[in-house]
């Protein structure tokens, strides 16, 4: 598949996801196969203001290549100079355009699926951007206020007449938030009505989901989010799946040594104190479902320095072999 004129070698996306898809987890995904990571949310604002945490988020390694990066806001000219700042910066391949989020502070800015209410500004917003850079350009929305589609329906073909991209459909309400079930039948009929590649997002938990939501609405690719989580082996076993029919489970090494390279790229991303205050969390994601993985995510809760964390991965490595 393309998307302009970038060629994309297989047929998963990483989901922007606030706190999890930093530099460190989209190296770890894109060693397992995936096709396109994303970075998490960046506002338009904080880049402006020289946030330091906006800046974190520009963190950049051409390991992760093709990388997309997500923007929001709701000021078209500040939107459309952020776009041309990172693509001046080469830090990007895709850039993704956020008519998703429905978090409240977000929405009281005017943006994320806030947009979805006001397709004029959302139609000159995207032209700005379209304007300003060359790269691929993309976004991500939701079904919209209402179960219908019709919002999504809108802002899509706006999109496309903008010349954005691609589109990826996340087929929830704003009000659903992560809860209830995606309705794929959106995506289906999005597909139908735009000539531009469409991404599926949604209830992918997995292999089988993605090979499902495919077949059943025909989109060019699949975005999978919290599934990765504790699977990030994910990616390659969708490619795989697709197509041979068939995928493998990762090794018991394999997976022990993803949470030893990301304990790693923690500790040199973030230094160690706050890596192990992150990884408290995100190793025991690796184990879930093996015998004693209770006792382990307990230790695991008071790690406090690196080579303790370590010491513990081979520990249950060895203890589980």
């Amino acid at each position: 598949m393309k998307i302009k004129d970038l060629q994309i070698q297989g047929k998963t996306f990483l989901a922007p996801l606030a706190g999890i898809t930093n530099l460190p987890f989209r190296l770890l995904v894109k060693k397992c196969g995936c096709a396109v990571v994303s970075s998490e949310m960046v506002s338009a604002k904080g880049f402006f203001y020289n946030s330091e945490k906006t800046m974190q988020f520009l963190s950049l390694k051409d390991g992760e290549k093709p990388l997309s990066i997500q923007i929001f806001g709701a000021d078209a000219e500040l939107m459309a100079d952020f776009a041309r700042a990172i693509q001046d910066m080469k830090a990007a391949d895709i850039i993704d355009i956020n008519f998703g989020c429905s978090v409240k502070k977000v929405v009281k800015q005017g943006a994320g699926v806030a947009l979805m209410k006001q397709p004029e500004l959302a139609g000159t917003l995207l032209s700005s951007i379209r304007k300003a850079i060359d790269l691929p350009l993309t976004i991500k929305i939701r079904s919209g206020w209402d179960s219908s589609g019709q919002d999504a329906f809108r802002i899509a073909q706006i999109a496309q007449d903008a010349g954005v991209d691609a589109v990826i459909l996340h087929p929830r309400t704003a009000g659903q938030g992560f809860k209830g079930k995606a309705d794929w039948n959106l995506i289906k009929e999005l597909k139908q009505r735009l000539f531009i590649p469409v991404i599926g997002n949604g209830d992918i938990t997995c292999v089988e989901d993605a090979h499902k939501m495919i077949s059943v609405t025909g989109c060019d690719a699949v975005m999978v989010g919290r599934a990765a989580l504790s699977n990030p082996f994910i990616f390659s076993q969708i490619d795989s799946f697709l197509e041979t029919g068939r995928y493998e489970a990762p090794s018991h090494g394999r997976r022990f040594s993803a949470m030893t390279h990301l304990t790693h790229s923690y500790i040199e991303f973030f230094g160690e104190e706050i890596a192990c205050r992150i990884l408290r969390g995100r190793l025991s994601w690796f184990i879930k479902g093996i015998p004693g993985c209770s006792s382990f995510r307990k230790r695991l809760s008071i790690i406090e320095s690196g080579n303790q964390a370590l010491s513990l991965i081979k520990e249950f490595e060895t203890l589980t072999g």
